[in-house]
């Protein structure tokens, strides 16, 4: 079954004239010559079943959506109806921006892929048009045109949506590890208020400059819209939604405890399948998109030690960093550092306190495939 991606827009025939045909929100000419000057440093993925003939298009679209969920038709709605869909994805370092729309359709998320999945993000979406409706445990929350919910990957899920238009936006789980009490609170919910109001205008100001974004500027956006979604759902937190164990899945559980545990001097495979449940094999399959669970560990400890580096107020000695990151050899911590950012930790902490922000080199390039799962994976480190 073809699908496409790649780096140029699909070639496909004309939106079907019986469905309306909403254009992605654009920026003023002026605005678009102005910083046409800069070099935009986005290159977009593109997901379309325009190009297949009508029997084949609910099937393309099952199978790029079946790394993150199982979709169905409604009910009474034959495949061979057709299934015209489109997704844009916006590679934002951390951040996965998602522009898509779609006919109405089912989807769930259920338990049995949650303990095989390595996918346990966090989805923040703005409906443009159209009505969804999903439950987590027993929980369920509407969403209509102009509102904003939040929801983890890492529990099940279910639900369906009309015909509709969204932005959506995915964010990994170590990203807002140190916040996930908060948002676990608000999971399956829409969030308002006047910060959400201000989330929704910086959303809609990104997303009418995706084409023009530079890679310079994108750490400050993904540093943005995380601290803003956080203190969204701060403030929408229910005080009945406790997590649940039984209910998060295998990749969540195995996140949130090497971030509760990062410095621990047991933080080992075997520790980590113990407290899981699971054989070393099942573990070292979970991290393998990762490079595996010890470069998993590896890598967080050398952004904590980024973190405090940056950090104008830590003043403990470098060495005392890097032994916290696992390194007894400061030239060994210094080698591994200067490869993970491209930077040397003394460079990084004069820059710091010179109140210089200086980002992480992004990540090299990665294969990003033909379904929804590979753009997901772009976001991990």
């Amino acid at each position: 079954m073809s699908k496409e991606s790649g780096d140029g827009p699909p070639e496909a025939p004309a939106w079907p004239a019986h469905l309306e045909r909403r254009r992605w929100p654009r920026e003023p000419t002026e605005r678009r010559e102005r910083q046409a000057i800069a070099r935009p440093g986005l290159v977009p993925s593109h997901f379309s079943t325009l190009g297949l003939p009508p029997a084949e298009q609910f099937d393309a679209w099952r199978q790029h959506m079946a790394p993150l969920i199982d979709v169905r038709l409604p009910d009474g709605k034959a495949p061979d109806e057709g299934f015209p869909a489109e997704q844009v994805g916006w590679h934002l370092g951390d951040l996965l921006v998602v522009q898509q729309r779609t006919p109405g359709y089912s989807y769930e998320r259920s338990r049995a892929m949650l303990r095989s999945s390595p996918i346990d993000h966090w989805n923040v979406g703005v409906l443009r048009s159209g009505r969804a409706w999903t439950e987590v445990d027993r929980h369920v929350t509407e969403i209509g045109p102009g509102e904003l919910f939040l929801r983890s990957l890492g529990y099940p899920y279910r639900g369906r949506v009309t015909e509709s238009v969204a932005v959506l936006l995915f964010m990994p789980y170590e990203l807002l590890a140190d916040d996930a009490s908060k948002l676990e609170g608000a999971n399956n919910s829409v969030l308002s208020g006047s910060l959400t109001d201000l989330l929704m205008n910086y959303i809609d100001g990104v997303e009418s400059n995706l084409s023009t974004i530079a890679a310079p500027e994108v750490p400050r956006i993904v540093r943005t819209v995380r601290d803003m979604i956080v203190a969204c759902a701060a403030s929408a937190t229910r005080p009945d939604a406790a997590a649940s164990p039984v209910n998060i899945g295998m990749m969540e559980r195995a996140h949130r405890y090497i971030h509760q545990n990062l410095h621990a001097g047991d933080l080992t495979p075997d520790a980590i399948s113990r407290v899981l449940g699971i054989s070393r094999t099942r573990l070292y399959q979970l991290f393998e998109p990762s490079g595996g669970v010890l470069n998993y560990i590896r890598r967080r400890r050398l952004l904590q030690a980024y973190a405090d580096l940056s950090d104008p107020t830590n003043k403990r000695p470098i060495s005392e960093i890097a032994e916290a990151a696992g390194f007894d050899v400061a030239a060994n911590f210094t080698r591994a550092f200067n490869h993970e950012f491209g930077a040397n930790p003394r460079d990084i902490r004069k820059m710091a306190a010179a109140e210089r922000h200086v980002a992480p080199l992004a990540p090299s390039e990665r294969h990003r495939g033909a379904t929804i799962g590979d753009w997901l994976k772009s976001l991990q480190g």
